[in-house]
C-alpha cells in the first residue's frame, strides 16, 4: 500500500486516540521493529471485528507492545477479557506499564509465558484467538487456538503474506518466511474452518472454526 493510500484510509477512519499514538511513537522509539505493533489501520479494524463477533473472552498470542491487546480490548462489552501472552520477558518493562495505564486495562491479563503451552491451562473457552507471535510456530500456535476456541469463534493470524516474501523464487530459507509458508500452505487445506486472508497491511487471515 502506498504512503498517499494508506494517509487517506487513515483520514477516513476513527481517530486512533491519543493514549494509542503515544504508544505507537514510544514502540517505534525505544523498541526494535516497532512496526510489528498493529497500528492505526489494524488496531480499528481489531476493534470493529470485536464489536461485531462480541466475544467474551479473547486469546492473543504476541503481546509485543500492548498495542493490539489495548485495541481488542476497547472493542469488548462489559465482562469481556483480553489475555494476552507475551514470550519474551525482556519486553515486560516497557509493555505492562503501557497496559496498566490504559482506559480498559481491567480487561487485559497480560501474561509473560509461552501460549502455545500454557493458554490451554487457563481452563478457558476462547471466542476469538489473535495470533501474531513467533512465526516460526504458527502451524503450532494455529492448532493450540482451535482446541481451545469455541465453534463459530475466530482465528485472526497476522503477517501472513509477510512482506511479499510468500511468493518469492526461489523459495525463502529463512525459517521465519518457511513459518509463515507451512502455516498458509495448512490452513488452504484444513476443513475445520472457514477461511479468508485480507491484504491489509502485512497480510490478515481470518477463519472461522465449524
Amino acid at each position: 500500500m502506498n504512503y498517499e493510500l494508506n494517509d487517506y484510509l487513515l483520514s477516513h477512519i476513527d481517530p486512533e486516540g491519543d493514549y494509542l499514538y503515544r504508544l505507537w511513537r514510544a514502540t517505534n522509539i525505544h523498541l526494535l521493529h516497532g512496526r510489528m505493533a498493529s497500528g492505526h489501520l489494524q488496531g480499528r479494524l481489531l476493534k470493529m471485528l470485536v464489536r461485531m463477533v462480541r466475544p467474551e473472552n479473547i486469546l492473543e498470542v504476541g503481546t509485543f507492545s500492548g498495542y493490539s491487546a489495548i485495541c481488542m480490548a476497547e472493542g469488548l462489552g462489559e465482562g469481556g477479557k483480553v489475555y494476552t501472552y507475551e514470550i519474551n520477558d525482556e519486553l515486560e518493562d516497557f509493555t505492562r506499564p503501557w497496559i496498566e495505564g490504559s482506559a480498559v486495562a481491567d480487561k487485559i491479563r497480560f501474561i509473560i509465558g509461552d501460549a502455545i503451552m500454557e493458554a490451554p491451562r487457563l481452563g478457558v473457552v476462547f471466542d476469538m484467538v489473535f495470533i501474531d507471535g513467533n512465526k516460526r510456530t504458527y502451524t503450532e500456535a494455529y492448532e493450540m487456538a482451535l482446541s481451545v476456541l469455541r465453534p463459530g469463534g475466530f482465528v485472526l493470524a497476522d503477517n501472513t503474506l509477510w512482506d511479499g516474501h510468500v511468493l518469492e523464487t526461489p523459495r525463502p530459507t529463512d525459517r521465519q518466511t518457511i513459518g509463515i509458508e507451512t502455516f498458509n500452505d495448512f490452513i488452504a487445506h484444513d476443513n475445520r474452518v472457514e477461511k479468508v486472508i485480507l491484504p491489509l497491511r502485512d497480510g490478515l487471515t481470518i477463519a472461522m472454526k465449524k
